[in-house]
């Protein structure tokens, strides 16, 4: 129900915020501001949607403000968000919210607790300040909409955020990185899937590093260790990089392996058809695939970074933060004390420790992880 309908919903409130001037200074008001919208569908698809149903946008003008500081066009934002139905995926991370794609693979919707709307708007008037000071320059995921959708009084809470996996290149690895080792494997049903999610201890027993070179290091090292020490000011932990790998060279031979398919299959057609190659043949097309391999779309692919010239391996990586939104509470400091106990001399390794720990400990990683 919640994509059968999340299409209209925001072309709805979106075409009423285009009406909106945008303030030129955001005022307090905004980060408590909210529109409502109620949408009654008396004929249009009647069959397969419910005949009313509201919405709710949290924020409107200081979401808006954020993407315009993330170089997100307000049509196009639109046209990805209402283009056709959004698909389910799998979470990325440890979240038992259920996730979404639109058919572009832009932009991720995710579904909030009733405490983590609340979270966010905690987390926003400190969040849209550090995205401005950072000139949109940040690891942290990219909230760009918020709202609540109640159909037959049933509500559903929605974040918006750009997919970091908005890319044409295949990933041949993933992982989920938080710096600590205790149950820090991918488990055997993860590892079923088609692109499983590792973790940690994969990541060193496979001996990975991320091939960036000194200068790009330092780069992302210094975005890190600002968005890092905003979490940790912020009392919050428990978060994680996602790191997906595409490997070039493997991409190369995928490539030529389906050119010569393809060139079978477009031979077998000449002999039956008696006519030439067309520009537009499977042939062609997988010439172009192969010449697009390891090839950097700047303006969708804004994550990725290329390994550098005489790396041991030829790959492109993308980076962000995620699970942002864990506060160090009284849940939190218990489940420590649980797992100290638990764990005894290999509790450093916990993921469950302070945010000033926390972050420390995953900076440290990430410095000796990157090369």
């Amino acid at each position: 129900m919640f994509t059968d309908h999340m299409g209209m919903v925001e072309l709805a409130k979106i075409n009423e915020l285009a009406h909106v001037n945008l303030p030129v200074m955001l005022m307090p008001d905004d980060f408590k501001a909210y529109s409502k919208i109620r949408v009654d569908n008396h004929l249009f698809n009647k069959e397969n949607l419910p005949s009313h149903f509201k919405v709710k946008e949290y924020c409107p003008n200081v979401f808006r403000n954020l993407r315009e500081r993330f170089g997100i066009d307000e049509i196009d934002f639109r046209e990805s968000l209402t283009r056709s139905q959004p698909m389910q995926v799998d979470s990325p991370g440890r979240s038992n919210a259920k996730f979404y794609i639109t058919s572009d693979k832009m932009y991720i919707m995710k579904t909030l607790l009733s405490d983590e709307v609340e979270q966010m708007h905690s987390l926003l008037k400190e969040y849209h300040p550090y995205v401005v000071e950072r000139h949109g320059k940040t690891l942290l995921p990219q909230y760009l909409s918020m709202c609540r959708l109640t159909v037959d009084s049933v509500e559903t809470y929605c974040v918006v955020m750009r997919n970091v996996l908005s890319t044409h290149l295949q990933i041949h690895k993933k992982y989920d990185l938080k710096g600590s080792t205790v149950d820090r494997e991918a488990s055997h049903k993860e590892l079923e899937k088609n692109l499983p999610t590792y973790k940690d201890n994969d990541f060193m027993k496979d001996g990975t590093k991320v091939y960036i070179g000194d200068h790009a290091k330092q780069q992302l090292m210094e975005t890190l260790t600002a968005d890092v020490e905003f979490l940790m000011k912020l009392n919050l932990m428990d978060y994680s990089l996602l790191l997906a790998i595409h490997d070039v060279n493997k991409a190369e031979e995928e490539g030529i392996q389906q050119e010569s398919e393809d060139d079978v299959i477009e031979e077998e057609e000449e002999e039956q058809c008696g006519v030439p190659t067309p520009p537009d043949s499977p042939q062609t097309a997988a010439r172009d695939r192969a010449a697009s391999n390891g090839a950097i779309n700047p303006e969708v692919e804004i994550y990725a970074i290329e390994s550098y010239e005489s790396a041991p391996q030829r790959e492109i990586y993308f980076m962000a933060l995620i699970d942002v939104l864990t506060h160090y509470g009284v849940k939190k400091q218990a489940a420590k004390a649980a797992k100290t106990v638990k764990y005894g001399s290999n509790a450093d390794g916990i993921s469950t420790v302070e945010p000033d720990q926390y972050g420390r400990r995953f900076l440290d990683f990430m410095n000796q992880a990157i090369v």
